[in-house]
């Protein structure tokens, strides 16, 4: 699969001080894939250490931090040099061994010379209390799954994909049926990498949804492993609340929703935990349309999205029959999983801030507030073909934004400041914002 996280690892390699790098991202997402690939076209020699399943690197940083005696042990275990220049060295599941993430400030400090990338479960560097975080001595890019751009190109629709990127609108408009069918495509298999070549390979609905069952049933048996027993229950009943959650009208996060009487205190660190691991997307509310956004946000409200618009999905037990009929898909659970497509596809874009808006009585919301570039572009999301808004027609009068997008099924068209934009090349028209000429309307 192509993953354009590589183009960002290239980046690094090339910078003139470079740091150790951490790629961080929820399990399965495709990071060891991503670090060996990386290392297969832009290294001679890679040298790969799963922490987890190597039992003899237990004590390589329990003696000291000599970045020396530590590449020397390294060399004897694989029984080839290990050359600065040609060589990458991953540490993976970099967690699960003391002291390892304190060795990376070494590396920085006394031997940048080596390319070194690390990895693990988020959940387990954030709740691994034997190590000191070297915080200003690495560096970070964060794996989401595929994107709706990746999918196409894993199904090999990269011409489709080049398109979209240099925004020719008027070409796409001849794929718009299409598209949307690679989009219910999308919206039942997600963006996991295991599911998505499971699908490529079978085409087998139910196929997908075995892996993703399997995913999901993995990541609950990670709560066990990595979270205090007194808050494993928490955490399971946040997890499982998220289809119920969304599935609102009002998809602002309830703590009542998971049982009668439930308080924010009691859910707070099972919360914190599922977002620093990667496996929610969180999105606050906005007061005011006022740079920077992170001032007016009101860090008690809330909406949480799951990590993958497909485990979603198979969460919510939908089956392969809302798929053939028509557009239900964007519309069932009132819209659900077109808002989870939109915020997991906002994540993979270079922004500054995603929350949403509403006003002091909550009687207007607009869906996604996205702050990038200098400005604040407001997001309405439809999950049909009706764009008619009350309430983004009066966040625009009120706050006259440079840009507006309303998102929906409907093919791109432009309207002075409004841009109506198609689901499928959302987060492909805000990435290329600015950076191509519209060649369409």
């Amino acid at each position: 699969m192509k993953r354009d996280a590589l183009q960002l690892l290239v980046k690094w390699k090339n910078q003139k001080r470079r740091k150790p790098l951490i790629v961080r991202g929820a399990r399965q997402t495709g990071k060891t894939w991503l670090m060996k690939e990386f290392g297969r076209q832009e290294f001679k020699e890679t040298v790969y250490i799963n922490f987890e399943n190597e039992p003899r690197f237990g004590d390589l940083f329990l003696q000291d931090y000599d970045t020396k005696r530590i590449i020397y042990t390294i060399q004897i275990f694989y029984g080839k040099p290990i050359d600065a220049d040609t060589t990458l060295i991953i540490f993976d599941e970099i967690q699960a061994v003391e002291r390892g993430l304190t060795s990376l400030k070494y590396f920085c400090e006394e031997a940048p010379q080596y390319a070194v990338i690390a990895a693990g479960s988020l959940l387990g560097i954030s709740l691994h209390e034997k190590n000191s975080f070297p915080v200003g001595k690495v560096s970070f890019i964060d794996l989401h799954p595929l994107s709706f751009e990746e999918f196409l190109m894993a199904n090999g629709k990269e011409m489709l994909v080049d398109v979209m990127r240099k925004g020719q609108w008027d070409i796409l408009r001849s794929f718009h049926t299409e598209l949307l069918m690679f989009l219910r495509y999308y919206m039942f298999v997600g963006g996991m990498p295991e599911v998505v070549q499971r699908w490529i390979d079978t085409k087998e609905f139910s196929e997908v949804r075995d892996v993703q069952h399997e995913i999901l049933r993995s990541y609950q048996a990670d709560f066990s492993k990595h979270v205090p027993k007194e808050q494993v229950p928490r955490l399971d009943m946040v997890w499982n609340s998220l289809p119920a959650q969304l599935s609102k009208e009002n998809k602002k996060f309830v703590y009542g929703v998971m049982r009668d009487g439930a308080r924010a205190k009691d859910f707070e660190l099972a919360i914190m935990w599922l977002f620093d691991c990667g496996l929610v997307l969180k999105s606050n509310r906005v007061s005011a349309a006022r740079m920077p956004l992170v001032a007016y946000q009101d860090l008690h409200v809330f909406k949480l999205f799951m990590v993958d618009v497909g485990l979603l999905s198979a969460m919510s037990g939908l089956d392969e029959k809302t798929l053939i009929d028509g557009n239900a898909i964007f519309t069932e659970f009132k819209g659900a999983l077109t808002e989870q497509f939109v915020m997991q596809n906002l994540a993979t874009i270079a922004t500054d801030y995603i929350g949403y808006w509403t006003n002091d009585r909550s009687t207007s919301e607009i869906d996604f507030l996205v702050q990038q570039q200098g400005d604040i572009i407001p997001i309405e999301v439809k999950s049909g073909e009706n764009l008619r808004s009350r309430s983004f027609t009066l966040f625009c009068q009120t706050y006259q934004p440079v840009c507006a997008v309303k998102t929906s099924l409907l093919p791109f068209h432009s309207d002075t400041k409004i841009q109506n934009v198609p689901l499928y090349g959302l987060s492909t028209y805000l990435r290329t914002r600015g950076e191509v000429t519209n060649n369409g309307e």
